[in-house]
């Protein structure tokens, strides 16, 4: 088996979404301060009914984040700035 082939079959393997236990667990925090979070808007995640799931790629962006910049990534101005965006999508109607 080549390298290629090994990355593939774990690309494969890797989840999409996280439960918010399992990226709680990840990211080194208590599962109720990811939900307090989320329903804060103050953390990505998607809701499914009831459940949240977390992106994975979330995650692993925060970390590429936190290690591309050598310091503290602060996830809540990163939701502040998606609020933002979100709102002027809104009122320019989605148009730039």
């Amino acid at each position: 088996m080549n390298s290629q082939d090994r990355d593939n079959d774990m690309a494969a393997m890797r989840p999409i979404f996280y439960t918010v236990t399992e990226a709680a667990r990840l990211l080194r925090v208590n599962r109720a301060t990811l939900y307090r979070a989320i329903r804060e808007d103050a953390f990505p995640a998607v809701r499914v009914r009831s459940r949240y799931v977390i992106p994975a790629v979330a995650v692993e962006r925060l970390a590429a984040d936190a290690t591309e910049l050598g310091g503290c990534v602060d996830v809540a101005a990163i939701a502040a700035g998606r609020r933002v965006a979100r709102e002027v999508a809104r009122v320019t109607g989605g148009q730039r």
